[in-house]
Parts: structure tokens; sequence; C-alpha cells
């Protein structure tokens, strides 16, 4: 649940609360990309999506450009590929569909699918499911959080994963690249939840792990912003294009808070410039997966390419993030020391259930769940 508690809107309606995205090439199929968007924390094992919603992944072509803070730019709205997934009356027999249209327009491929029908529905080189799942995160939560709270590294050698065997609800989509944005494209990534009907609004996006929370989120080191929860100010915005309005709240709070974690090992891996700007606030800012499925599947290539492409080299991996990355480390050892000192562990390495390399990938539903902290 690396993006469940992003700001108050994740409260106030859990059915469209983004939990985790993953983008991966699918294994043994170069070429082809995995999606998986969970949601719903602490979901039962029958649960059922809303119908209300609009569960949407958006694809875009990249270019790389190490002279740019970003690092990379997103090729325009007419490039975008969008898989919109919605589903019927959250009942017993619920069905789902996943649609895909390329610049707002569709291109006829359409698959539908029983939820938590393990075989999905596959078509015109789609495939799609959706159901509970066991939730695939693992983090030591509370330690994060007495990391962010005392300013110290709080990671102990055991580590556990808050609310272990928790469900999700899981939407899975594999989809063929080359006839929607041709061979060899490095592409972005983003995962939303969107209140449907004839003016749709956007209620979360999912770029990174532990962006909103573990970055975006602290409060008390923005000297600027302190009393603003910026959160779902920045849930709301397009990934792609960002409004004028709050950028220099945004840019304040990330220029703070990766300071901050810059600090917590006594050493200063990442100087800001003159104007206080730190190295890696425009890359984080572009909050997308960066994902090249024409690499090989692999596990621990979480920022690999963005760490290539500051580095000067080629990257060599899918980037992206599958299901049983140990992301967490990576993201704790770039912020803290840019990659140059001992991996930060959290010291929890792996799911309590691995994900398999097999479609839908992530583990079934957990029947004997516990229960929501504060459900009683």
């Amino acid at each position: 649940m690396s993006h469940h508690n992003s700001g108050p809107r994740a409260h106030q309606l859990p059915e469209a609360d983004i939990t985790d995205m993953y983008a991966f090439t699918v294994p043994g199929a170069q070429g082809r990309l995995g999606l998986v968007l969970n949601l719903v924390p602490w979901t039962p094992p029958n649960g059922r999506f809303s119908d209300a919603l609009i569960y949407r992944f958006r694809i875009r072509p990249i270019t790389v450009d190490a002279s740019e803070p970003a690092l990379f730019s997103a090729a325009d709205a007419e490039a975008e590929v969008a898989i919109d997934c919605t589903f019927t009356t959250p009942d017993v027999a619920q069905t789902g569909t996943c649609t895909v249209s390329v610049g707002g327009n569709p291109t006829g491929t359409s698959v539908a699918f029983a939820v938590d029908d393990e075989a999905g529905g596959a078509t015109d080189g789609v495939r799609a499911f959706g159901g509970p799942r066991w939730d695939p995160f693992f983090s030591d939560a509370t330690a994060l959080v007495n990391t962010i709270s005392t300013g110290k590294l709080s990671f102990t050698d055991h580590g556990s994963i808050l609310g272990d065997g928790k469900n999700v609800m899981s939407i899975v989509v594999e989809v063929d690249l080359e006839p929607l944005v041709g061979d060899g494209s490095i592409v972005a990534v983003v995962g939303e939840s969107v209140i449907g009907g004839k003016i749709t609004v956007r209620w979360e996006r999912f770029g990174r792990p532990e962006f909103e929370n573990a970055i975006l989120g602290m409060k008390n080191y923005d000297t600027v912003n302190r009393d603003l929860e910026i959160r779902d100010l920045f849930n709301a915005e397009d990934a792609f294009a960002l409004g004028p309005d709050y950028l220099g709240a945004y840019h304040a709070r990330l220029n703070a808070n990766l300071a901050y974690w810059d600090g917590l090992d006594g050493n200063v891996d990442w100087p800001v410039d003159a104007d206080g700007n730190h190295p890696l606030a425009e890359m984080l800012l572009a909050d997308f997966m960066i994902v090249d499925a024409w690499k090989p599947f692999g596990d621990n290539t979480f920022l690999e390419i963005e760490r290539a492409v500051r580095d000067g080299r080629p990257h060599e991996t899918m980037g992206g993030r599958s299901l049983n990355d140990d992301c967490m480390d990576t993201l704790y050892t770039y912020l803290v020391n840019a990659a140059k000192g001992p991996r930060i562990s959290d010291h929890v390495d792996a799911p309590t259930r691995l994900a398999s390399d097999t479609f839908p990938y992530l583990a079934p539903a957990n029947p004997n769940p516990p229960e929501a902290p504060g459900s009683h």
C-alpha cells in the first residue's frame, strides 16, 4: 500500500483509493507490457469494484534528455495510449471491460472478463483480469513513519509488513506495445481512478511508490507551506501536464523534504544549487513509472533507467517495477546516499506470498485477512 493515505481524499472514497501500481515486461514476452493497479485497501476476499469509476492506465512514449532537470520528456496527448477499465453493478456475477484508445480515439480493442476469474479475458494483443488479491506490497511502514517523525533512520534488523495478509482489488492488464507506440519505445505509465459521468473527475493517480507519502507528504521541514496539505492537489493534477498554480508549492516541499532525506546519514550526497533546488526534485515531480518493455523481465529494476540517465550510461534493465521488487530499499538508498554508500534496508526483503511469473501474477485473496486498524 505505497499510495494509501496519500491525502484526505483517499479516505473519503475508498473505492477510488489507489494503493499501488506496477509496470513491467511480461516474462518471456519482450515488447509486451504488464500493468497492475491495486485499489481499495483492506478489501474483503469477496470484494468487488465500483460501477461508478473508471480505472485507467495511461501510457506515453518518452524521450531522454539528460541535459534537462527532469531527464525525460513525455510525448504529446495525441500519442497517449489509455486503457479504461469499467465494471458492472458490484454483485457476485460482476464483469469488467478494458477498452484501449490512442490520442483519445478508441482503437476498437476491448476485452471483457468475469471478476475473479483467473483466466481473465483476452483479445487483439490485450489480456485483462480483475478481482480481490493478496496485497503484494512489502515495506516496514511503521519504521518509515518513525524515520519521518524522529529525523533518524529507524529501520531495525527485524522489519515487518503492516497488516500483512490484507487484500486489495487488483486490475491486471497485458498489452502489446508495438502496434500502439512503435517498436522499441520507452514509455511512461500512470495509473488513475476517475469518477465517471459526463464530466469526469480524476480522484487519485499513481506514478512512483511512496512519492506522495514518504517524499511529498511531510510538512514539518517545509518552511514555505508548512500548513498546506499538498497531496490532494497533486493527485488531482494531470501527471503529464502539471498546471502552473501550485508548482512553487510543490518545489518548496520537495526541496525541503529531499534535503531531509539526504541528511539522514550525516552526509550531503545531493547538494542543492544556489537557489536551493534539489537535483532530484524535477525528476520526481514528473511522477510516472518509466519502463522499457523491450528489455527482459527482471526483479529489483526500480529506478534503474532514471539512475542510468543521470549517470550518463545506457540503461540495462526494463526499469519499471515488478511485483516482487524491493523498491523501498532502492528508494531509501538513492534518497539518502545517492546509491554511493551501503544499501539502506527496512529488512523486509520480499512479500510473504511471492507473486508468480504467470498471469494474473498476484497471489489469490487471503480468505481470512487481518482487520483494518480502527475497525473496532
